[in-house]
């Protein structure tokens, strides 16, 4: 068939031809003496994604899961207590990972659709006078619910209590795409993986740990082989890895920085932002309502669509991707078969967007859910021709 499949899920996301093209080499020498010349300027940029001077950043052939894992078991040990807010699928899976590795789970449950209870998150901390919670996970931005967290304001808790536990972010759907700032929200630890706002294929987990991290480290006593900061540190100073690394995804990788760095972290923030505000208003014009229940939680990376009731989400998807050959996420858990997701991150512009909204009026139409053909796709037209950067016609060559 001619023509590209549409992907419109909220991560692996569409790949740019440059990183493509990256990648297309033959495989190298890994322990070649000039690889550093390569490894080293690698690190230092990912540090400038991240926003952070004083942390490191380690590179594992893995995903986001794999990072997850890494930042509890470099810096916790069997029987500490992690204090978690639980509002969406991948929240829920990463307090499951910290009890399969001995970890005491205390959850504040969340109904799907909101963010991190900041208030309650505070009362917890400092009500923990014997400073029994070792961490506080956060996820950032939940893709199941189209949520994002407030990481500043848990911080705020934290020191407002004055509080000694790590803080463990989950940016896999933000970092790159949502504004993040490690060092100036104190950020421990956080997890991203290379499928996602890098625009890269899924196989590397990215993580970036602060000194108090790393220094945690040095008494962390949870089992770990393949995931240690100490193998890391000890060959990364040197440009090299402990283990064969990726390399091919590292190369696509250093296209990708080379990319984000050159269009502005603040403009790539500024255009998911533009891009989800268009999905946004296309709901609102199709009388539909989203997932997130407040527009403070709205996220800038995927727009979780609540269906009528009577209909299942499912539909939709199978749909759109049978018939007009477009992926869209599919409810997860909670809300399956009551919502399907757009994903809106990456490498995405307005007419992407447009495309990801006509499909998804056309399939929800064929399933019978009343959408007037044209509302949502007007509505977002409208939004970024009047956000659309001002060009003089006289100056267009």
């Amino acid at each position: 068939m001619s023509g590209f499949h549409g992907l419109f899920i909220p991560g692996p996301t569409n790949m740019p031809f440059s990183v493509r093209q990256a990648m297309d080499i033959p495989l190298e020498d890994q322990r070649a003496p000039d690889f550093p010349a390569f490894t080293l300027p690698l690190f230092r940029d990912l540090k400038k994604v991240f926003k952070t001077e004083k942390g490191q950043v380690f590179l594992f052939p893995a995903s986001g899961t794999g990072g997850w894992e890494a930042a509890i078991t470099n810096t916790l040990s069997p029987g500490d207590k992690v204090l978690l807010a639980v509002f969406g699928q991948f929240s829920h899976l990463w307090a499951d990972l910290c009890r399969r590795h001995g970890l005491i789970v205390e959850v504040l449950d969340v109904e799907w659709g909101e963010g991190v209870p900041l208030e309650r998150c505070a009362q917890r901390l400092e009500a923990d006078t014997r400073r029994e919670i070792k961490a506080v996970l956060v996820c950032h931005n939940e893709t199941a619910t189209g949520v994002t967290s407030d990481v500043a304001g848990v911080r705020r808790a934290l020191d407002a209590s004055n509080h000694p536990a790590l803080l463990m972010v989950d940016g896999v759907s933000s970092i790159a795409s949502i504004d993040f700032r490690m060092d100036e929200w104190g950020v421990d630890l956080a997890v991203s993986g290379s499928q996602k706002g890098f625009m890269l294929p899924t196989g590397l987990a990215i993580v970036a740990v602060s000194p108090k991290a790393l220094e945690a480290h040095k008494a962390a006593k949870c089992a770990r082989c393949f995931f240690d900061f100490a193998d890391m540190i000890r060959t990364n100073k040197d440009g090299f890895f402990p283990y064969t690394p990726a390399t091919t995804l590292m190369r696509g990788l250093r296209a990708s920085l080379d990319m984000l760095l050159g269009e502005g972290l603040d403009n790539v923030f500024a255009r998911h932002h533009r891009l989800a505000e268009g999905a946004r208003l296309a709901v609102a014009a199709w009388g539909l309502t989203l997932c997130a229940k407040e527009s403070k939680w709205h996220s800038d990376t995927v727009t979780a669509v609540c269906v009528p009731k009577g209909f299942n989400s499912d539909d939709v998807v199978k749909i759109a991707y049978h018939r007009y050959r477009m992926s869209l996420g599919v409810g997860l858990s909670k809300v399956a078969g009551r919502v399907f997701r757009i994903g809106h991150i990456g490498n995405v512009n307005e007419l992407m967007i447009l495309q990801a909204l006509a499909g998804s009026e056309m399939a929800m139409r064929d399933v019978g859910i009343p959408v007037a053909a044209g509302s949502g796709v007007a509505a977002a037209q409208e939004h970024f021709r009047k956000t659309a950067p001002k060009m003089e016609l006289s100056k267009v060559a």
